[in-house]
């Protein structure tokens, strides 16, 4: 047989084998779409009202002031005809912008008269809504988000016929880049039930309590709620009075126990702590009517009861972070109204609890956005975990929705293996009561920072929370803004308040240890001026603020007593069961 026949052979049987891969894959696309739940409108769009509102504002700022909508539309066609005119000349383009850092946008003069269009329209559309002056502010900040949401989605480098770096991919792999990216795409939609989620992380690299949260320790309680988890110490001597740490319960606990070298709760044990860490369950049906009185009474309350009896104590001091950190306000605020002297001290991380605010979740925390939270509730009996996932994410879509996209579904490349991605991606269901509360009393109604939240009997309020108090915050957190953690931390009662912004944000801010040398933060001993007004005055210290919360607690933590090794319950060993149960 010729050398040609024999290509030919070969040639006919891979094209064969392709055609069976692309045959399966698309009949596993099928399959999957059809599972999709049906949808729901009130969390994939703004409601009418937004779109009547604009209109209605557009009209009449054209009609008050006519010359200015005729400047935008010359404006327009004035620096489209010099992005063209720039993309023929190789003039050089200085917007830096990361999505079109292939030298292709540059080098192909119609790559970079695309790259140049969309950079004026997409600024267009964002001017045009900077200008409109005459929508209430809530619905611009609404409309603001969601014409960056469309100008995201519009970049050419999204689509697979405008994106170089794809083109050259599947011409050098024959096409196997996207055969690969297909197969990347079946495989999310398989597993989220066809729903499009893209996957960050390649998982099967990670194994909860393997090479990840690895902190020896012990279970020492199980509620419906949570684990609590008892760290074995590393010390001779440890402090009497125990530290009790509640994570958020949206993702898992273990962001404070990724590794060894960045790990907060190792830290806190060398540092000669005991240390007891709340494992929250990861919801199913079971517990749609969960409220945040569950999360106190099963989930705090009884963590600090099970720590005082373990150490001999009778107080603990207390951490909160995120939403853990608002719900041990609320508790702080109950065990004040109750005559509960058990928390000595309590820490803060990120911690929002005055919503006045709504800073980048204005768009998720309108009415038909609440309303159609309402019924995915009602669908499931819980907010799915896969909608708060993708919720947080299009807050940074370039990053988290389309750039993870491109990778995977147009160059056909494996998710990589990235611990904060794996913990990112490990979310959970929240109990729909739950959830309903947080988001219609707390972060619209603004109760504990108004007339107070009704939660177990009482009305709590923030001025009820007067113990000494530490509040860490995160300077580029676009989570719990560090200025919006300020005033709600302002109106709380303690006498002994001590506040702190990290540099970065709501992750690494937090997560820093010492040994990276990496992040600083600011301090000011006054909460007399507004935020702006603290950050003035305040002092910038290198490197991490764990030192300087080590000197703080180490004071209201007692004589040190001989170290406690956690007594085995017959619950199992850290990091426990609750931990590895996956979201459904």
């Amino acid at each position: 047989m010729s050398d040609t026949a024999l290509d030919l052979t070969e040639l006919s049987q891979k094209q064969k084998e392709t055609a069976e891969r692309l045959q399966n894959l698309s009949l596993r696309l099928m399959t999957a779409l059809s599972q999709r739940p049906t949808p729901n409108p009130g969390i994939e769009a703004p409601g009418a009202d937004l779109y009547a509102k604009t209109a209605a504002a557009w009209w009449e700022q054209a009609l008050k002031d006519p010359t200015r909508a005729v400047g935008q539309t010359l404006g327009f066609w004035e620096n489209s005809f010099k992005a063209w005119a720039a993309a023929l000349s190789s003039e050089e383009d200085t917007s830096r912008d990361k999505r079109f850092s292939d030298e292709t946008w540059d080098a192909n003069p119609w790559f970079n008269y695309l790259k140049r269009q969309y950079q004026v329209t997409s600024s267009a559309m964002r001017e045009a809504v900077a200008d409109l002056d005459t929508l209430p502010e809530t619905e611009k900040r609404r409309l603001s988000f969601f014409t960056d949401q469309i100008a995201n989605l519009m970049a050419p480098n999204n689509f697979l016929g405008s994106n170089p770096e794809a083109l050259r991919r599947a011409m050098e792999t024959d096409g196997e880049s996207l055969i690969r990216g297909l197969e990347n795409l079946v495989n999310d939609l398989e597993a989220n039930d066809g729903a499009l989620l893209v996957k960050l992380v390649d998982d099967s690299a990670f194994a909860v309590g393997d090479n990840i949260a690895t902190a020896p320790g012990k279970v020492v309680l199980r509620t419906k709620m949570m684990e609590l988890i008892q760290y074995a110490p590393s010390t001779e001597q440890v402090h009497a009075i125990p530290i009790i740490i509640f994570p958020p319960w949206i993702n898992k606990f273990y962001i404070l126990d990724l590794k060894p070298q960045n790990s907060l709760i190792r830290w806190l044990v060398n540092q000669g702590y005991t240390v007891f860490v709340a494992s929250w369950v990861n919801p199913d049906i079971s517990l749609k009517d969960a409220g945040l009185e569950d999360y106190i009474k099963d989930g705090m309350l009884a963590g600090i009861e099970a720590a005082k009896l373990i150490t001999g104590q009778d107080k603990v001091n207390a951490v909160g972070y995120c939403i853990a950190g608002t719900t041990l306000s609320l508790t702080l605020a109950y065990l004040k109204q109750t005559g509960d002297t058990s928390v000595n001290s309590a820490t803060l991380f990120t911690a929002l609890t005055d919503f006045s605010d709504q800073g980048e979740f204005t768009p998720f925390l309108q009415d038909d956005f609440v309303e159609g939270i309402g019924v995915e509730v009602d669908r499931f009996g819980l907010l799915p975990a896969r909608v708060m996932s993708r919720t947080m994410s299009f807050l940074r879509s370039n990053d988290l929705v389309y750039g993870p996209a491109i990778k995977s579904y147009m160059l056909g490349e494996t998710p990589p293996a990235f611990d904060l991605l794996f913990w990112n991606g490990d979310s959970t269901n929240l109990p729909g009561s739950m959830t309903m509360q947080y988001l219609r009393g707390l972060c619209q109604r603004n109760e504990f920072a108004g007339d107070g939240f009704e939660v177990m009997g009482k009305t709590l309020t923030l001025a009820d929370v007067d113990l000494p108090l530490m509040a860490v915050t995160a300077q580029t957190d676009h989570i719990a803004a560090w200025k919006d953690c300020y005033r709600g931390v302002q109106k709380m009662g303690s006498k002994d308040k001590t506040f702190i912004v990290s540099e970065s944000g709501h992750i690494a801010g937090i997560v820093n240890p010492p040994s990276k040398k990496k992040y600083g933060h600011y301090t000011n001993t006054s909460l007399a001026k507004d935020s702006d007004g603290w950050l003035k005055d305040a002092t910038f210290n290198e490197g991490s603020w764990w030192p300087r919360w080590d000197k703080w607690l180490a004071p209201k933590s007692g004589d040190m007593v001989p170290a406690r090794t956690p007594v085995d319950a017959g619950l199992g060993d850290a990091p426990g069961t609750y931990v590895k149960k996956k979201a459904n």
